[in-house]
């Protein structure tokens, strides 16, 4: 008998009214790149169980890595029940899940990757960098490779595999009238998809152009959000805006605006579970609920919020297929309680090339990374970020050289109306450990910048 159905059983025979047991079984291999060379390769397997028990609409969870403990464990729980606020609108773990399988979710060359073929990866994640300019090159590979079980005493039992792959590369060089850096990434879900050499391209590329910037004044200016930056954006600014659960509760900057417009036409914004190679991807959620493609933004017009079963629950509805258990580096966790959270963030493609972006801008920024990006004031959709890697000054339809730091502090709303262009390079994003996006580079008119 395996240990979901010990611990079905052991609930069932406790008298409880619902049980639902999670199992993840998780191999992460690790390469730390510092000082130009490999510091370190690192497997990790771990077996987890989650465990979330209701009875009498009273809520407990568990979480343990001994399978052996889960009976007392449950046992514990149950006399603990008692101090527990009761949540008379929960209505029910799911029966039944009709999902569909999702293709390229799991490599088996990923799977079964080894600590020297993860080296092989990261040596070429350094050569492709090297350049007699670039001083020192610091970075990570992230492989995952993970079987996600979920059973529950409602008879829903089921279980999916995925495999994950990122890798970002941040190079430096001192030899420059101030230190800069560049960086490149890339993520995936096989092993075919993922070119280590270009990451460390990209990162040579932007590090050796970033080479003695000029101080940018403060004023207004056209930005060329390039994917990663847009990513940042996505993960710690515009997401928690569409969650339910804000919504309802006034926090979203767009609660006054559903079925309303709040962005330019040409901008649509999906939660896409379902794309090919997206980091986020899975048939069902991590409550057993399936899956599917939801418009938040379609076509500049606010079109839906995503939940879990709890928040769903709260307010008579039902749940999108959003009740995320998040996993770090990547993919699932055995959290207990799950949270409200999107799959992948997408934007969609636009018809326009980031060169001609830049050759219709006559006074502005490309702006390739983002730090340190949080939302001032969520209500009103006030943010706060900064540029350090990768601005480039454009004049007149031209890149005239790199730009120095420079601190944006903007409205969300504001800057989604006076978008004027939509890339049609869509790329994976994801920062680390947080939610992942699949976005093209997008340009935006009459942002106020701050000189550092």
């Amino acid at each position: 008998m395996s240990a979901l159905e010990k611990a079905l059983n052991h609930s069932k025979n406790q008298g409880i009214d619902e049980c639902e047991v999670i199992e993840l079984k998780k191999n992460i291999t690790t390469a730390r790149i510092t000082d130009s060379e490999i510091a370190e390769i690192k497997q990790n397997f771990d077996v987890n169980y989650g465990i979330r028990i209701i009875h009498d609409k009273k809520i407990a969870s568990i979480e343990t890595t001994n399978q052996d403990e889960i009976p007392n464990a449950i046992s514990n729980s149950i006399k603990n029940l008692g101090t527990l606020k009761k949540r008379e609108f929960w209505k029910g773990l799911p029966s039944k899940s009709n999902f569909r399988e999702i293709q390229g979710i799991f490599d088996e060359k990923l799977d079964e990757i080894s600590g020297t073929k993860a080296a092989d990866i990261a040596q070429k994640l350094i050569n492709s960098t090297l350049d007699q300019k670039i001083t020192s090159i610091t970075g990570s590979l992230n492989i995952v490779s993970e079987n996600f079980e979920l059973s529950n005493s409602n008879g829903l039992s089921l279980d999916e595999k995925s495999t994950y792959i990122s890798a970002i590369i941040n190079a430096e060089s001192e030899k420059s009238t101030i230190p800069v850096s560049g960086i490149g990434h890339a993520s995936g879900r096989t092993l075919d998809s993922f070119s280590p050499e270009q990451i460390g391209e990209d990162a040579k590329i932007m590090c050796l152009e970033s080479i003695n910037p000029q101080k940018i004044d403060s004023g207004e200016y056209s930005i060329i959000f390039e994917p990663y930056s847009v990513g940042e954006l996505l993960a710690f600014v515009i997401a928690a805006n569409f969650n339910f659960k804000t919504f309802l509760e006034k926090k979203s900057c767009f609660t006054n605006n559903f079925q309303k417009e709040i962005a330019v036409d040409g901008f649509s914004l999906t939660d896409d579970p379902h794309s090919v190679n997206g980091i986020g991807s899975k048939s069902f959620d991590d409550e057993g609920t399936e899956t599917k493609q939801q418009k938040l933004v379609e076509k500049g017009i606010f079109k839906n919020t995503y939940a879990n079963l709890y928040d769903s629950y709260k307010e008579n509805s039902a749940s999108t297929g959003n009740g995320l258990r998040m996993g770090s580096p990547m993919g699932r966790s055995s959290e207990p309680i799950p949270i409200s959270a999107p799959h992948n963030l997408k934007v969609e493609n636009g018809d326009t090339s980031q060169e001609e972006m830049i050759k219709n801008t006559k006074k502005g920024i490309l702006v390739s990374r983002l730090w340190y990006t949080y939302a001032v004031n969520p209500i009103k959709g006030d943010f706060s970020c900064t540029a350090r890697s990768g601005i480039r000054i454009i004049r007149d339809g031209n890149i005239i050289g790199p730009g120095k730091s420079v601190r944006i502090i903007h409205n969300l709303p504001t800057m989604l109306k006076n978008i004027s262009s939509i890339g049609n390079n869509q790329q994976n994003v994801i920062q680390w450990a947080s939610l992942p996006s699949i976005t093209p580079s997008i340009k935006a008119e009459n942002i106020f910048v701050n000189s550092i």
